[in-house]
């Protein structure tokens, strides 16, 4: 009779543990938040200052995954993530359209800017118009760098050169990197060419690159930050709690006052400027 309820106990133990084992989420892992962002978030240090205080005031852990914005919709699309932040409007509304997103917030604007080296050979500098000055760089063979990584800053360089009706992929002056955006400033200023980047990432860096800014101010060059949580009903494994935490977290009145002030300090200006409540249109 012993042996008996002895082998009894340990088919039990088996069972329980197969159970668990076999459970779709363990308390730990309800903890954990997957956000996946564009590299100028990560390259500016934001989420440095940011992450650990979401992580603190909620008590979820945040796994950043720096990429750019296609890719990062990519994974949402996948649903190998919780929450989105990123830059890439036009992109973001088919993201919604397929129904992969839900509650896409207006988070922070900066903007793109035309970044060369200082003896400028494609005579740029101060031009107006961003498509006429990349036509312009074209025309004269200089070395243009791209991040050629589906991201929102590639997005935009590709909007650029349909503006500009210049198709440079192929051509001698026209380089693609597939690296993020400090990665790419960082190979610019090596071979002094010409890139595209955004303001914050080229602000943070810029001690070390030894690149002006040329071109700027170009209301085409807006950049747009939403956050996206990940639609649960589409992706049941999304964890959806912390996604909305995060979401609600980023578009609270601290957090947009703490963007607004981030890199007043260190740069003269901020690299973000908080929107979060305001209609896209304006």
């Amino acid at each position: 009779m012993k042996m008996l309820n002895r082998s009894f106990l340990v088919i039990m133990a088996l069972f329980v543990a197969a159970i668990l084992a076999g459970s779709p989420a363990s308390a730990a892992d309800g903890k954990n938040l997957i956000l996946a962002t564009t590299t100028s978030t990560q390259d500016t240090g934001l989420l440095d200052l940011l992450n650990p205080m979401f992580e603190k005031k909620t008590g979820y852990f945040v796994k950043t995954i720096a990429v750019g914005s296609g890719q990062a919709m990519a994974m949402g699309s996948k649903g190998e993530a919780d929450v989105l932040l990123v830059h890439s409007p036009a992109a973001e509304k088919k993201f919604m359209e397929e129904g992969s997103g839900v509650n896409r917030k207006l988070v922070m604007h900066n903007d793109f800017i035309i970044v060369g080296p200082p003896s400028d050979p494609a005579g740029v500098k101060g031009m107006k118009s961003a498509p006429e000055a990349v036509k312009q760089i074209a025309a004269k063979g200089a070395l243009f760098l791209s991040r050629g990584d589906n991201s929102g800053t590639h997005a935009k360089e590709k909007d650029l050169w349909k503006k500009a009706g210049v198709n440079p992929e192929g051509q001698k002056f026209y380089q693609q990197t597939g690296l993020g955006m400090g990665q790419t400033l960082n190979v610019a200023a090596e071979k002094k060419g010409y890139t595209l980047a955004d303001r914050g990432t080229y602000l943070s860096l810029k001690k070390n690159l030894g690149m002006d800014i040329l071109v700027d101010g170009d209301k085409t060059l807006l950049n747009i930050y939403h956050v996206i949580v990940v639609n649960p009903e589409k992706f049941p494994k999304v964890n959806t709690s912390a996604a909305r935490a995060y979401a609600d977290f980023v578009v609270s009145k601290d957090v947009q006052a703490i963007i607004g002030k981030f890199g007043v300090d260190k740069y003269g200006s901020p690299l973000f400027f908080p929107d979060a409540g305001k209609p896209d249109n304006d």
